[in-house]
């Protein structure tokens, strides 16, 4: 079975050769179907081609938007000593508790980029929850786009996924989404 196949190389170097040579027109109108699959473009091999370009701008800074619940953050992601700056404040005084500094710091964890990038995002909409995620959401997204390499190790853990939990609206006839009036039976 296996002297039936042939490898990728062996069809590259039949494509040449009939690329070469001259082929008349009434030969070519009667060729089999083994001979049109021949002569079509052949793609140059995984290993040559690039994933994903590097999207960079003029300050080389890497753009994302990162979403979570209400809250849009933009974020800026750029070679540093790995401060992280929201809405123009230290991240530290924005993001009081500890947790949500947690959640912010996690794509660089993953990708043992510690103290490697500097961060500049502004962000608005929803609580401080929210927005962690989504500043979480936006730094994971800006890094791939400065390291496409690094793309498969923050998608593993899922940090490229927007979260599309979002509050369930009220209906009329309720006191909430789901939650009733008291019943009264009498």
């Amino acid at each position: 079975m296996s002297d039936n196949r042939q490898s990728l190389s062996d069809l590259a170097q039949i494509a040449a050769e009939a690329a070469a040579a001259p082929v008349a027109a009434p030969a070519a109108a009667q060729a089999p179907a083994a001979d049109v699959v021949a002569d079509a473009p052949i793609a140059p091999p995984v290993s040559t081609m690039p994933l994903r370009q590097q999207e960079i701008d003029n300050l080389g800074r890497a753009y994302a938007t990162g979403r979570r619940k209400d809250a849009v953050a933009r974020v800026w992601v750029k070679p540093g000593t790995g401060k992280i700056t929201v809405n123009g404040r230290d991240q530290e005084i924005y993001f009081a508790r500890p947790t949500l500094r947690l959640v912010i710091n996690q794509p660089f964890g993953v990708t043992d980029r510690n103290g490697q990038y500097d961060v500049i995002c502004t962000v608005k909409g929803g609580g401080l929850s929210g927005q962690a995620g989504a500043v979480k959401h936006g730094i994971a997204q800006a890094l791939t786009k400065y390291e496409p390499a690094l793309r498969s190790a923050v998608k593993a853990e899922g940090f490229l996924t927007r979260d599309s939990r979002v509050v369930e609206r009220k209906k009329y006839g309720k006191a909430k989404a789901r939650k009733s009036f008291q019943f009264s039976k009498r």
